[in-house]
């Protein structure tokens, strides 16, 4: 009788797909992290305790069926394996590079609380769908016959590219317009290459081309056409814009500091090969200068993670809280750590000035809303900071879409992202829907894809219906 592949996580250790050298791979902008060799997977795959309610699945937002498919990875049936994580998921190569395993799956593994550490899932999931693509099983789209209706996706995130599929997959005509000048939105330009190298997103995109979905590149909604003229153009509209709008650091001189976005974007395009002004006058080049970061989630570590490789003579991370109280991933404060990134904690801002940033030491107070300590001044002193760059990455927030598309009817919330029917994802606007960022503010890749599978759902109901009550007015 064939020994049990599973349960082996008291006698097989823990083991990640080895790291390149801190000082080597600062060199470049490709991934820190090795693929597992088929043998590695299989065994890290093996440790799965198989447990009769998989907390991973529960707290992964899109409830994959993780025990599944490791189960599978671990018998050598990687084929079934990939089609049971590309089941829940359209781009799970991606969640496994980008994802905060430790915050969802991960930090939620069964034998993680034993003591034996958690079953490498985001490794496994990344090294999964890599050999599908490497051996060919990744399928073109299944598209649906044709239901001789158009469906219009404003923006070619997450969110929208996973909405695309789907619908697309129910035989609709779908044309996604964005901005950009290539799909993908924050995978492409937000996201830097060391995290997630820029071909696994276009191979997605020209996956989605080669279904048929039109894309609109470099198109502005607001200033191609109105959101009322794509109303006109489509039957259904999806709003999946993200939220862009870069927070505010609210201190004398904060006009000197540069937007995050800009910044990493500005990166991203140099390693596509594009002509970047901004960048070339080295005005987002960090190269030989002392870069001050300002902020603690995983923006800001894309942020210093991004200046090292481009050569700056220093970086700091400026944080109003501890480490124990920040909002990024521990794993990426740890590879910063390795690169050479210097955290400057519990220090806040208190002017951004000609070569220096002059920031208030912090304490931390009583717990917020959202069960972090309070940062309060501490009399104790301020400190002054060299800085030739400053960027601050303090989050993001929604742009003024009523405004920007001449649609004052579009109802949003206080903080401008759009209401939606919690049931249907429809806006104010009879057949307009919203999903992603737009609607929950900013948040993880994972969910963006949980919203546009959801919202496609419900767009497909919605299509069905317009289309009988036509047939029956005529």
């Amino acid at each position: 009788m064939a020994e049990m592949p599973m349960l082996k996580f008291v006698d097989r250790a823990q083991a990640y797909p080895g790291k390149r050298d801190a000082d080597a791979r600062t060199q470049d902008f490709q991934e820190i992290a090795d693929r597992y060799a088929v043998p590695a997977a299989e065994a890290q795959a093996g440790r799965c305790s198989q447990c009769g309610v998989p907390y991973c699945s529960v707290h992964c937002p899109l409830h994959n069926h993780i025990p599944d498919w490791l189960r599978l990875t671990a018998e050598g049936r990687l084929r079934e394996a990939y089609e049971l994580s590309n089941a829940t998921s359209t781009m799970p190569e991606i969640c496994g590079r980008i994802c905060p395993q430790d915050r969802l799956c991960e930090g939620n593994c069964v034998i993680e609380f034993s003591g034996h550490g958690a079953v490498t899932i985001g490794s496994v999931e990344k090294f999964i769908t890599d050999t599908a693509w490497a051996e060919g099983w990744v399928e073109p789209v299944a598209v649906g016959r044709s239901r001789g209706q158009s469906v219009a996706v404003i923006g070619a995130g997450p969110a929208g590219l996973t909405a695309a599929e789907y619908l697309r997959g129910h035989g609709y005509d779908v044309h996604v317009y964005d901005r950009h000048d290539r799909a993908g939105g924050l995978l492409t330009y937000g996201i830097p290459g060391f995290k997630l190298e820029k071909p696994v997103v276009m191979r997605r995109v020209d996956r989605l081309k080669a279904a048929g979905i039109v894309f609109h590149e470099g198109f502005a909604v607001g200033e191609d056409a109105s959101l009322d003229e794509l109303r006109a153009r489509h039957d259904a509209v999806l709003i999946a814009t993200g939220v862009y709008k870069a927070r505010q650091v609210e201190v004398p001189g904060a006009d000197g500091a540069v937007a995050a976005l800009d910044f990493l974007t500005a990166s991203n395009r140099k390693g596509f090969g594009d002509a970047v002004a901004a960048f070339d006058d080295g005005t987002l080049d960090a190269a030989g200068r002392r870069v001050v970061v300002i902020g603690g989630g995983d923006t800001a570590m894309d942020c210093v993670r991004t200046a090292i490789r481009q050569g700056a003579a220093s970086v700091k991370c400026l944080y109003r809280r501890d480490r124990a109280n920040m909002p990024g991933s521990q794993r990426e404060v740890a590879n910063a750590e390795e690169e050479g990134a210097e955290f400057v904690w519990l220090s806040a801002p208190l002017a951004i000035e000609a070569g220096t940033v002059r920031a208030s030491r912090m304490r931390l107070g009583r717990p917020d809303a959202s069960g972090r300590r309070s940062p309060e001044r501490d009399p104790g002193g301020d400190v002054a900071i060299e800085a030739d760059l400053v960027i601050k990455a303090l989050g993001f927030d929604a742009e003024e879409l009523p405004t920007l598309w001449g649609s004052p009817d579009l109802s949003v919330s206080r903080w401008g992202t759009v209401l939606v029917d919690g049931t249907t994802l429809m806006t104010s606007l009879d057949g307009v829907f919203a999903a992603g960022d737009i609607v929950r503010g900013a948040s993880l890749v994972v969910w963006a894809i949980r919203d546009g599978r959801d919202v496609a759902a419900s767009m497909h109901k919605w299509l069905k219906a317009k289309a009988r009550a036509e047939k029956v007015a005529a």
